[in-house]
């Protein structure tokens, strides 16, 4: 405690230097001195209640049924649960993990057999499994994905402003020299992931925020996966990313229903949950033991303890914008990513969106054109809905649907594989069938020139095939049970994708 109150005082002995402005090189949107004093001294008098908390032995976390907003457990009524559905709940993905048919689940008005259930419906469940262990929720949705409750967040200054080893870290991606902020800010936005969550888990695993780590091992594995092939802040934290997306979108779609410990045991997840609570589950079961998980998830110096003292009450952040995919959502009208007239395949049927755990939920076109395996087209990838511009870069164009300018709400549609020539600009109000690029094999791996297209509602990635179908001038996509295969429907048409683009696959406006 003393040397914290040391570090504090010098700390702000040191704001009033003129060289402040060299502790933070490379970092845009520093605050002025008067905010970074202000705001580092609310930072040292957060860590000096973190310390008490954990010396004092009362100290408990928040009882997980007076937190506002968060999801009840299901309520046994003898043989039968009765479950409130929930955002992004869907008939065979709440069958799965209530282990039951979805012919045996009932409610007070109709079902929809593969769509979105309204939030709030009641379900009626038979209770056949054994008592959950670990029923209560931890994490909203929102927080795990990239959604409108961080539209105000600013990763660059809160990690400035922090002062914590991440502010003076930086490391080599892709080529490119980054700083520790630029890292978090930039698998936050490629992969839809809430920069607030991976800032959380930096700093209650290894102190990267607020502090420092305490030995070379956090330093070179922040997150304590100790993989070989993972060291460094971007490998670690993209394969957090990676179990995060496994954990939401299994849970989503009713394919995950358990998790397995560092010590290989297994345990089942309460069928209750919500799918960033099981995230966050997953997560903390690729790293520790029954009984570390435990703690850190439910203890009294937990995650979640820590998480609300850095940023407040995130259910009440979440209560603020309401369900991720509220009720009667649909997809806008979209046309194919081609201009009339113009003959492409389908190259990749439902496939992952962005990166290993994302769902499903992009489609592979090429234009038919004769020319070399991997050169950049002369063909045009075209805007399928009209919208804004909110990012070009590194070979990806995300389109803006709802015209707000802001890729945490509302529909987003991305395309990769996007050529550098003539890619459209971020800031571009865009027509349909506005020219977005060249389809060519830049950025990522691929066999032929072609785009990836994928769609996001509110930060979160949607399946192709899934409740909300991918439909594009009118063809419904459906799955397969291997990805890239599958195929689009019209009426009596079907298209089926073909990696090779043989005749079965040709389509066309």
């Amino acid at each position: 405690m003393k040397n914290l109150r040391l570090r504090r005082l010098l700390i702000l002995l040191a704001l009033g230097l003129p060289a402040l402005a060299c502790n933070f090189p490379g970092l845009a949107r520093v605050p002025a001195p008067d905010d970074q004093v202000e705001a580092l001294r609310q930072t040292m008098d957060a860590m000096l209640a973190q310390e008490q908390a954990a010396a004092t032995p009362e100290a408990t976390a928040p009882a997980p049924d007076t937190l506002p907003g968060i999801p009840p457990p299901p309520q046994e009524n003898g043989p039968f649960f009765t479950y409130t559905a929930q955002s992004g709940d869907t008939l065979p993905a709440v069958a799965a993990r209530f282990g039951v048919s979805p012919g045996e689940i009932s409610a007070p008005q109709a079902i929809p057999p593969a769509g979105l259930i309204d939030p709030g419906l009641p379900l009626i469940i038979p209770n056949v499994l054994p008592p959950a262990a670990y029923p209560h929720a931890v994490m909203p949705d929102s927080e795990v994905v990239y959604s409108p409750t961080a539209l105000d967040f600013d990763t660059l200054s809160f990690v400035a402003r922090a002062g914590g080893y991440l502010s003076r870290y930086g490391e080599t991606v892709d080529g490119e020299w980054l700083s520790g902020a630029q890292i978090v800010e930039r698998l936050a936005v490629e992969t839809s992931t809430n920069p607030r969550l991976l800032l959380a888990l930096l700093e209650y695993r290894s102190h990267w925020l607020l502090g420092d780590p305490r030995d070379t091992a956090q330093q070179q594995y922040p997150l304590g996966f100790y993989n070989g092939d993972y060291r460094g802040l971007y490998p670690e934290l993209s394969l957090a990313v990676r179990y995060l997306s496994q954990g939401y979108y299994g849970w989503r779609r009713g394919s995950l229903t358990e998790m397995e410990f560092t010590d290989g045991s297994r345990l089942r997840l309460a069928p209750g949950l919500n799918a960033g609570t099981a995230a966050v589950q997953v997560l903390f079961s690729h790293l520790m033991t029954p009984s570390e998980w435990e703690a850190a998830l439910y203890g009294s110096d937990s995650f979640p303890v820590l998480y609300q003292r850095l940023y407040g009450d995130p259910w009440e952040l979440a209560a603020g914008i309401g369900p991720l995919l509220p009720a009667g959502l649909a997809q806008p009208p979209l046309e194919l990513p081609f201009l009339p007239g113009g003959l492409w395949s389908l190259t990749g049927g439902p496939h992952i969106a962005w990166g290993e755990g994302s769902p499903p939920g992009a489609l592979d076109f090429a234009p038919v054109t004769g020319e070399p395996a991997c050169s950049v087209s002369a063909a045009w990838a075209t805007a399928a809905a009209a919208g804004i511009v909110v990012r070009s870069q590194r070979n990806v164009v995300v389109l803006d649907l709802d015209g707000d300018g802001r890729e945490q709400t509302g529909w987003d549609l991305l395309y990769m594989h996007v050529a550098d020539q003539e890619r459209v600009l971020p800031g571009a109000t865009l027509a349909v069938d506005a020219p977005i690029g060249h389809p060519s094999c830049q950025g990522g791996r691929a066999t032929g020139s072609h785009v990836h297209l994928a769609r996001k509602y509110n930060g979160e990635w949607l399946s192709a095939g899934g409740p909300l179908p991918f439909t594009l001038s009118g063809w419904v996509a459906q799955e397969s049970a291997r990805a890239y295969e599958g195929i689009l429907v019209k009426g009596d048409q079907i298209v089926t994708a073909r990696p090779d683009g043989s005749h079965q696959s040709s389509i066309s406006r």
